[in-house]
């Protein structure tokens, strides 16, 4: 059915690509299987077990997206790259208004997909404490404070908001820990000071990775505090 350019095997548990990554091979499942997942607030979601004759790794060929989700062998898994040449010539002869139809379907269903995650993720116990914080913007280090705080993401209050889908590196400080939490994070949304209207300066940020201690302990005291 497809035209295979190569195969690569991988061991149980290894990574074949990881979300946010860069890449345009898609692949089809020879053997074994595979695990696809989102990582929201530093936790994986597991989305699908792919099994043999499925592929992946489509959404890129459509709209040139970096990978949204990560792909992981389970079992040893022998996997097909498809040769991209003939699914791009057919795609190419689609009418332009066509090809912006599916690539708009191909957004939305990534951008629905990851609210529907986070949906799921706003039962989690919630910390209206304010707490400090530093990260970088596009100049320098910013100093700041957080409120309305979860496992999955807070809010930060600053008068230099990042724009929406812009990732950084924050250092959160909780009281009576030494060292701050090190957060990989991204804007969700983002409020100017223009907007005082519809309150205060600043961004709505989710968690993307941290370590397993700093979770840990993250976790301890959203428990401590509520």
């Amino acid at each position: 059915m497809y035209n295979i350019a190569s195969e690569e095997t991988y061991n149980d548990g290894q990574v074949i690509f990881k979300e946010g990554s860069s890449g345009d091979w898609v692949y089809m499942i020879i053997s074994g299987s595979v695990e696809i997942s989102k990582n929201v607030g530093g936790r994986n979601f597991v989305l699908s077990v792919l099994q043999k004759g499925e592929i992946f790794g489509e959404l890129n060929l459509i709209a040139g997206i970096k990978r949204t989700a990560t792909a992981r062998a389970i079992g040893e898994t022998t996997l097909g790259l498809i040769d991209r040449t003939p699914l791009d010539d057919e795609f190419n002869k689609l009418s332009a208004d066509f090809r912006s139809v599916l690539v708009a379907m191909v957004h939305r269903f990534e951008k629905t997909v990851s609210r529907a995650i986070e949906f799921s993720c706003r039962s989690e116990v919630r910390a209206t404490k304010s707490l400090s914080l530093t990260f970088k913007d596009r100049q320098a280090f910013v100093r700041a404070y957080a409120t309305n705080i979860s496992s999955g993401g807070l809010f930060i209050k600053t008068e230099r908001p990042l724009s929406q889908g812009e990732e950084f590196f924050l250092k959160l400080q909780l009281p009576d820990i030494e060292e701050p939490l090190k957060i990989s994070c991204e804007v969700v949304w983002s409020r100017k000071p223009t907007d005082y209207e519809k309150g205060p300066p600043g961004m709505g940020v989710k968690f993307r990775e941290m370590s397993g201690n700093d979770r840990q302990i993250l976790d301890e005291y959203l428990k401590e505090v509520t």
